[in-house]
């Protein structure tokens, strides 16, 4: 029998609910006033477990068909981010529970069309799940309260045969461990599930990239699936909690693009105070650590101390930047930062469209190969003159960089005839009024687009050289003057952008150098491989916009007045 269908819209089949009882039936809570009662989840925390357990309702069954198993469950990565203190790790400690010995894969329906699963042992496997991170002291936020709800349930303990030691519990075929970055890459393991602890703090230079990415290759062979659990991260660390909330967002997009046959597999579950709290109003910031801590807030209903992490967030020795983040789980910026999450929330449109015939301006930033390090990208970025919004007018092919898994030891270089098709497609499709182009390795393509589109165009970087615009030599204090006023467009959102992942990225990557009276942007380091070309490009075409409106580009045409003809 097939799944009954759904009972209210937007109902999808969920393993949550057993779960759920499962949990109540055998776990117990690990510490604090209530250790030892029943693990009664919170609301917020229930319903991202029956999230994260949705199963697909097209689903026929059973589970295994021959010598191949198919795990209908639609989620096998989950992002569950939560400010300090929420109790994000005794909970992923319970799923680790549940994964090892409960009903987690379906395996059909039952008479009323409800979904009928099964544990990982009864389908062949051994039943292994890691709690990984970086450092021993770390895996043991969750592995601790794992030991706890075990030893604290002696139903489950008899129920399931286990045996909890110190740094693993064994059952009949099956084993729970925690493993870390320390020792070999973890290539090769067959876990069934997985729980990566403060992802946020995952980089390369600790091993934790190459940790998750060997793990989750390791959960693909046996179908399983992960959780992991940051604060909220720091823009351009290049941390997995970082990759993570981008690979979701990519997915997203593809997901709603049409002709895509991607789906969206990765849950992200991020809960913030509002972008507007006022942290120097402790009305304002009180609302948004309770918004931020959810359930576990004492004011509704939880064990967080509101008063206490409103203390904690003005402790002298934490930056306003590490408060927001730890206490309002925040995605803010680092120090030196030039744009921020928190700036450039407020400014993404990804409604806007910007039809074909509009009046634009164009920005580009171009590189060529290098012999050391990453080659910077190229970009040609848009700006409408209505209204300002900056947008990349090909996505997907409007900005390029280099492959992640290009040969180091070989020189890539940004595809030429590529770019200039792209330029001549946006002039062709937009009234194109101003477009500044930084020349440096550019200058003999700058030239050809300036003796095409050069007299066309309503304004002109100089008389000699229309679109050529410098950033270094005589025109660097122009540079400067013109960085401010994208950074001051942003922060009075006179300015919106679409969402691209490449703008965001490149904005946030943009780090503040002091230079003169004012401030340059340079990357982390010159051979980073996180680059800001999109986000020069885009400077440049809001500055195109800005000179491109003083000369009039917004002005209405007037009309002439009728003269009456003598006859």
């Amino acid at each position: 029998m097939p799944w009954r269908g759904p009972e209210y819209e937007g109902e999808v089949p969920t393993l949550g609910w057993d779960i759920l009882d499962w949990i109540t039936e055998y776990l117990v809570v690990p510490d604090g006033p209530a250790a030892g009662q029943p693990l009664d989840l919170t609301p917020e925390q229930a319903q991202f477990i029956l999230n994260f357990y949705r199963v697909d309702p097209t689903f026929r069954g059973p589970a295994i068909t021959g010598r191949s198993m198919v795990n209908a469950r639609l989620t096998n990565r989950a992002i569950y981010c939560r400010p300090k203190g929420h109790g994000k790790s005794p909970i992923l400690g319970a799923l680790g529970i549940v994964e090892a010995l409960g009903d987690v894969i379906l395996d059909g329906w039952d008479a009323n069309g409800e979904p009928v699963a099964r544990p990982w042992t009864s389908l062949g496997f051994k039943a292994k799940v890691q709690v990984l991170a970086t450092s021993e002291d770390q895996t043991a936020n969750t592995w601790d309260p794992i030991l706890e709800m075990i030893r604290g349930s002696d139903a489950l303990i008899d129920d399931y045969q286990l045996d909890p030691m110190e740094t693993f519990v064994a059952f009949p075929r099956g084993r729970l461990e925690y493993a870390t970055s320390a020792g070999d890459s973890r290539e090769g393991g067959r876990p069934v599930f997985g729980v990566l602890d403060q992802t946020e703090s995952w980089r390369a230079s600790n091993g934790g990239v190459k940790l998750a990415a060997a793990v989750r290759r390791n959960l693909t062979k046996t179908q399983g699936s992960s959780i992991e659990s940051p604060n909220a991260y720091t823009p351009g660390d290049g941390s997995v909690a970082e990759k993570s909330f981008a690979a979701y967002e990519l997915q997203q997009k593809r997901a709603k693009n049409p002709k895509s046959r991607a789906k969206a597999t990765i849950l992200l579950d991020h809960r913030a105070a509002p972008e507007d709290t006022d942290i120097y109003d402790e009305k304002s910031l009180k609302a948004g650590l309770a918004l931020a801590y959810g359930d576990s807030a004492d004011i509704n209903g939880g064990w967080v101390n509101l008063d206490r992490v409103v203390e904690d967030f003005w402790d002298p020795d934490s930056t306003v930047e590490d408060s927001r983040r730890y206490f309002l789980n925040q995605i803010t910026h680092r120090a030196d930062s030039w744009l921020s999450e928190l700036e450039l929330g407020p400014t993404k449109d990804t409604s806007k469209v910007v039809a074909d015939g509009e009046m634009i301006t164009l920005g580009f930033d171009g590189a060529r190969g290098r012999k050391k390090g990453v080659t910077d990208a190229t970009a040609l970025i848009a700006c409408r003159v209505s209204d300002g919004h900056i947008f990349e007018p090909f996505p997907g092919r409007s900005v390029w960089e280099q492959p992640p898994d290009h040969p180091r030891n070989t020189v890539w270089s940004p595809p030429a005839a590529q770019i200039e098709t792209a330029v001549e497609e946006a002039f062709k499709r937009w009234k194109v009024v101003g477009f500044y182009a930084d020349p440096a390795m550019w200058e003999s393509y700058i030239a050809k687009w300036e003796a095409r589109w050069g007299a066309k165009l309503l304004v002109k970087a100089s008389r000699q050289h229309p679109i050529e615009w410098w950033m270094t030599g005589q025109r660097s204090g122009a540079k400067i003057a013109a960085l401010k006023s994208f950074k001051d467009a942003v922060e009075d959102q006179e300015l919106t952008w679409d969402g691209s992942l490449f703008l965001h990225s490149h904005f946030i990557n943009a780090r503040m150098v002091p230079k003169g009276n004012g401030w340059d942007i340079d990357k982390k380091h010159p051979d980073a491989a996180e680059k800001i070309d999109a986000a020069i490009a885009a400077v440049l075409a809001w500055t195109a916009r800005l000179d491109a409106i003083a000369a009039g580009a917004l002005k209405k045409p007037r009309k002439r007045a009728k003269v009456a003809r003598i006859r």
